[in-house]
């Protein structure tokens, strides 16, 4: 796998792009029958309505081949009752190379989360240990819908989105460059996050924590456990897209908050 090992700001800043694009393409590929390349644009499908997992990546300026393909895409999202998807531009590009091609066909578009990257060897670590609490790895079917069941309700997503998870999270593989952790604490399941080796950084994805365990240092032990993972394998930056709740955490493991994550998105109307 290739790693990046400068660490600049603007380094920094561009592996925080692309290790997220690195996971739309992966999550094309993992639902091969719906895998779909064309004209610079990749589309990705899952069972999961939420627009993070239905969307389309632009590796190039728009053309008229590359329109075409968005409007043979809308029809295809259309098709599938996916109520919202996103479209992502790759960091070579900039938001405004699509943004009036987009506006034509309806989208919209958000900055509203904030995106972080440290250099690995700056992490702090001086968190101190939470007494209970061991972190397991997701290693086949079952974990993983252990893994589910815990992320569903610490994410604040419906629970009827158990299975889907399972399916859409578990097409992705039990191995790298893709890796799940569940936080234990006192052998009970309170905890999830996720390792994802791309765009030559490891990104973190998935942190959550049951309500009743929050408070105890459990969500930023689940966080630095994937990086102390990443950077014994010799990687240099980490990277997540922070919620409001994790902000705090990650500035204190040693993030910076370097921009705020653009995309556009599309609300279907059935």
């Amino acid at each position: 796998m290739n790693i990046q090992t400068d660490t600049s700001e603007n380094a920094l800043l561009t592996a925080t792009r692309a290790n997220i694009c690195d996971l739309f393409r992966r999550m094309s590929r993992s639902n091969e029958p719906e895998h779909y390349e064309k004209a610079g644009l990749t589309r990705w499908y899952s069972v999961v309505p939420h627009p993070w997992f239905n969307g389309l990546i632009a590796d190039e300026p728009p053309t008229p081949e590359s329109e075409a393909a968005l409007e043979e895409s809308l029809q295809y999202f259309k098709d599938k009752k996916v109520e919202t998807f996103t479209f992502w531009v790759a960091p070579n590009l900039k938001p405004a190379d699509w943004e009036s091609t987009l506006k034509k066909h309806g989208f919209g578009f958000s900055q509203d989360t904030p995106g972080m990257a440290l250099d690995l060897n700056d992490l702090n670590t001086s968190a101190p240990k939470v007494d209970g609490l061991e972190i397991r790895i997701v290693d086949g079917v079952e974990s993983m819908k252990e893994w589910a069941k815990v992320f569903t309700p610490g994410y604040g997503l419906p629970s009827a989105w158990q299975p889907m998870i399972v399916e859409a999270w578990g097409n992705l593989g039990f191995d790298l460059p893709m890796r799940n952790y569940i936080g234990y604490l006192n052998g009970k399941p309170v905890s999830t996050s996720c390792l994802f080796l791309g765009g030559g950084a490891a990104g973190i994805y998935s942190v959550s924590t049951l309500p009743e365990a929050r408070g105890k240092g459990i969500g930023a032990a689940v966080t630095l456990k994937p990086l102390l993972d990443a950077r014994e394998m010799g990687y240099r930056i980490g990277t997540l897209q922070s919620s409001d709740m994790g902000f705090n955490i990650y500035k204190k493991l040693g993030f910076q908050h370097l921009c705020q994550i653009e995309n556009f998105y599309l609300a279907n109307k059935q």
